[in-house]
């Protein structure tokens, strides 16, 4: 538009064409023209009456909506409003188009359409031949009624639901069918002809669901040149009808349940075939020759395929991409099957069973065109073969034996090229610099470094060195790195203290360095805006008290500062952290009573806090049980967070579980867990706590509560381990736990606890242990008989305490004697057991008085 002449005649104008006869604008094409704004109702476009073609595609009218006026353009025959980042309903006015040949309006999300005024759209607009509404927020079944003209009908990602109508597949003239990834839209393949068979040249349909066999009728499709049936519950073998698409040139059949062998005739005998995806299935058996030279692309991964790599890959010599990680291959493979494949851009073998080799008299390398290599497990031992690799970009040799360090040459030649590096988990001992000036991964976990810290390239996002051995100080030169992500220094040997200038990386999410030797106080700023969401510094000998410029991190999740040397109360400022899933502080010097809460909403998202073995005293915390409002529900959805950077990086917390230790890896959403064990709290035990149903571990052992164990805790019904050991709680076991289904791990041992102990399907799998150290438990599995509480049975009681004949002779006469008393008087019952103690064995006076107090309540509840 910049070189329309205001003054000279618009039909001359780039774009504009005009009637020759009456001189009126009826084609505007302003496509790719950078317009922005919006297009309000009274804009001169509506005042182009004779207008037969519009296309507007490919500019940004954000916040502009569809304008209702568009439905005057009476004689339109073509509309493209094709992303030009239109938002809002479209108006039912569109559908008085009734001329129109082709719409498109691919909304990338931000249109919508009314099930109503789509149908009627449908129901109008009889002469479409091209429709597309790929992004269009449709949420409605597909109506019966198509244009018979259609040959292009696209309406991938739209929500549409329900089941594909049949006729769809018979329309006579379409040529391209796109119904991809509109959840949770369903079908049925014709089992015979299709009517559209001899025109259809692409169908997409990846993401519906069929549940059923890839279908014969697809042999039908003789003219088709590309078909993606991803994601669509298909199953079974492929079936050979599909020999007849001698025009395909794109088969996709990626994630499915499709089983038996790959047929040989796919690689010989579809001679325009040049991209072939089968991954995600389970297909199995040897690969067959390939005597195709159309292939450009193989995509095999995450099969069960197996035995020997067939050698005729080195007659592909039109293959760009070759995908065949994650299978069954064994035995050697020798690097030559690649060299002279000089149009390779991605080699794919990792985690299979093969071993690279480069036996040849003259050694061989890998073709100078790859750009991404994955050979992960694949027995490499050296990296000679990569020298004419000059143009590598991603590159995983990770779980192999590579020793020593990284020759010079290798990182002179990926100096300007390399964005991601993964050599973790081999045997590398020293890695001194990394020369890198594009990288932003660089993995190089699990191996034995040694030496200090090497401090990646500024362009690094991604710094993974964890499991090795480093030492001496973090240089405060990797705050240089301001690009920083994820830095996982974890279960190294590094000292000294975490340099200051840490905290104020704003983009920072994952800082990682369990495990090391790390000494002084932790960064005291942390500054406003911080991105940081996982936190974690357990294991090293950090002291002092934690910073309060943690509450500026407010997309915090996970925080981790266990098994240091901090001296500090509960810090209750941490619940205004609106995101924190996970507090560990065990294992410190952390003191005093945990005070009620002076805000409102305190930690609404955590689900696992761990305070044990620290100096807590006091009362346990009601008002803070309270507010745990993500430990009253279960997730509906149990699933895990999922964050970019998890293909690299998973949090992980040690907690105590069924009287283990235990890491527990990628925890969000996983566990709930509550771990006040080791402290010195007092007091009763909540009955608020029943209200967490959602806690799966719950361990409130070594403290000095006392009361009764509160029946509310029979509603937590997700709980597998509870551990009240080592209190002062007394009284009844309640029975309401019997109700706890999930239980898998009980201990109650060391208490005072006394009576039955209740019976139920969990609780016949608990052994003595679970309740050893209460001397007034009876019942199954201790040794002594439960009975009937209403019944005196000696021969329980005489079991209970001795087997000889003398201790039972005495004890059967003491309950004689003990009942007499509560008949007659306690007085006089008292003095008769008096004179017999004195008279018999008195070893076992305490068991004696604590049977009597039992006998006696007993009767009582009796009387009353």
């Amino acid at each position: 538009m910049s070189s329309w002449n205001m003054s000279g005649d618009c039909c001359l104008w780039d774009g504009v064409i005009c009637d020759e006869m009456t001189g009126h604008v009826i084609e505007l094409d302003l496509s790719c023209s950078k317009l922005v704004g919006t297009i309000d109702s009274n804009s001169s476009l509506f005042q182009l009456s004779h207008l037969q073609r519009l296309n507007l595609s490919s500019n940004d009218f954000y916040g502009s909506h569809i304008s209702p006026e568009f439905g005057r353009f009476s004689s339109l025959t073509h509309l493209d409003l094709f992303s030009s980042n239109f938002s809002g309903q479209i108006p039912s006015e569109i559908s008085h188009l009734s001329k129109l040949h082709s719409l498109r309006l691919n909304g990338f999300g931000r249109l919508r359409i009314v099930s109503h005024d789509f149908k009627l759209l449908l129901q109008n607009l009889t002469q479409l031949r091209e429709l597309d509404l790929t992004f269009v927020n449709i949420s409605s079944t597909i109506p019966l009624n198509f244009s018979s003209h259609l040959t292009t009908l696209r309406m991938g990602f739209t929500k549409l639901y329900g089941i594909i109508p049949e006729s769809i597949f018979h329309l006579p003239n379409l040529e391209t069918l796109d119904l991809s990834y509109s959840y949770p839209l369903s079908g049925y393949f014709p089992k015979t002809k299709w009517n559209s068979s001899a025109s259809l040249i692409e169908l997409d349909l990846s993401g519906v669901n069929f549940s059923d066999n890839l279908p014969e009728s697809l042999g039908y499709l003789t003219s088709v040149r590309s078909i993606s049936l991803r994601n669509c519950n298909l199953r079974g073998p492929i079936p050979e009808s599909l020999l007849n698409l001698t025009q395909i040139e794109d088969l996709d059949l990626w994630t499915n349940f499709l089983n038996g062998t790959i047929p040989s005739w796919m690689f010989s005998r579809l001679p325009s075939l040049s991209r072939l995806t089968l991954s995600n299935n389970h297909f199995s058996g040897q690969l067959e020759d390939f005597k195709s030279n159309s292939l450009e692309e193989i995509d095999l991964s995450d099969n069960q395929l197996q035995g020997n790599l067939p050698n005729s890959i080195q007659n592909l010599v039109n293959l760009k991409k070759n995908f065949l990680s994650f299978n069954n291959f064994n035995g050697n493979v020798d690097i030559s099957l690649f060299s002279n494949l000089k149009q390779l851009l991605v080699l794919s073998l990792s985690y299979n069973n093969i071993s690279l080799i480069n036996e040849n008299k003259v050694k061989s390398t890998l073709p100078e065109s790859l750009e991404k290599l994955g050979l992960a497990k694949c027995d490499v031992k050296e990296v000679e073969f990569l020298r004419s690799a000059k143009n590598l970009g991603e590159l995983d040799l990770s779980s192999n034996k590579l020793q020593g360090r990284i020759p010079d040459w290798a990182w002179s030649n990926w100096m300007f090229s390399l964005t991601n590096l993964n050599i973790s988990h081999n045997m590398l001992t020293s890695v001194d610099l990394i020369p890198l000036q594009t990288v932003h991964t660089i993995d190089l976990r699990s191996n034995f470094l040694q030496g200090s810290l090497p401090i990646p390239p500024n362009s690094t996002k991604y710094f993974f060195i964890s499991d090795n051995n480093l030492t001496g100080e973090i240089s405060s030169s990797i705050c240089n790195l301001t690009s920083l992500v994820m830095l996982d220094l974890a279960r190294n040997n590094l000292g000294g203290g975490i340099p200051q200038c840490l905290g104020n990386i704003s983009g920072l999410k994952v800082l990682d360095m369990r495990n090391n030797k790390l000494s002084g106080t932790l960064p005291t700023i942390f500054s406003n805006g911080s991105s940081l969401r996982s936190f974690d510094l357990h294991g090293n000998k950090l002291e002092g008290e934690i910073p309060r410029s943690l509450a500026n991190c407010k997309e915090l999740q996970v925080l981790d500062l266990g098994n240091n040397h901090f001296i500090d109360t509960f810090p209750m400022w941490l619940g205004t952290l609106p995101k924190l899933k996970v507090l560990s502080l065990r294992s410190n010097k952390l003191h005093g009573s945990i005070q009620p809460p002076r805000i409102e909403t305190i930690f609404p998202e955590l689900r696992i806090i761990d305070l044990s073995y620290n100096a807590f005293s006091g009362n346990l915390p009601s008002s803070l049980f309270q507010h745990l409002k993500a430990m009253t529900k279960p997730d509906p959805s149990m699933e895990r967070v999922i964050y970019l950077e998890d293909t690299y990086y998973e949090d992980s917390i040690t907690v105590a579980t069924k009287g283990f230790d235990r890491e527990i890896v990628r925890i969000l959403h996983l566990y709930t867990v509550i771990d006040f064990s080791s402290n010195k709290f007092g007091g009763q035990i909540p009955s608020i706590m029943g209200d967490l149903i959602a806690v799966h571990i719950l361990n409130l052992s070594h403290n000095e509560l006392r009361g009764h164990i509160p029946p509310s805790l029979g509603d937590l019904s997700l709980v597998e381990s509870l551990d009240l050991s080592g209190n002062q709680l007394s009284g009844e076991i309640p029975q309401q736990l019997v109700s706890l289904t999930s239980l898998s791990f009980l201990n109650l041992s060391h208490n005072h606890l006394q009576g039955c102990i209740p019976q139920g399907p969990q609780f016949h799998t608990f052994e003595n242990n679970s309740y050893e150290g209460n001397d007034g438990l009876r019942g199954f599995p201790v040794s002594k008989s439960c009975g009937d509480a209403r019944v005196l049975d000696t021969n329980d009681t005489v079991s209970a305490l001795d087997d000889e004949e003398s201790n039972s002779e005495f004890l059967s006469d003491f309950w004689k004697a003990a009942l007499m008393g509560y008949g007659s008087g306690l007085c006089i019952g008292l003095s008769i057991i008096y004179f017999m103690i004195s008279t018999g064995n008195p070893k076992w006076l305490a068991r004696i008085i604590v049977e009597l107090e039992h006998k006696i309540m007993m009767g009582r509840r009796k009387k009353h």
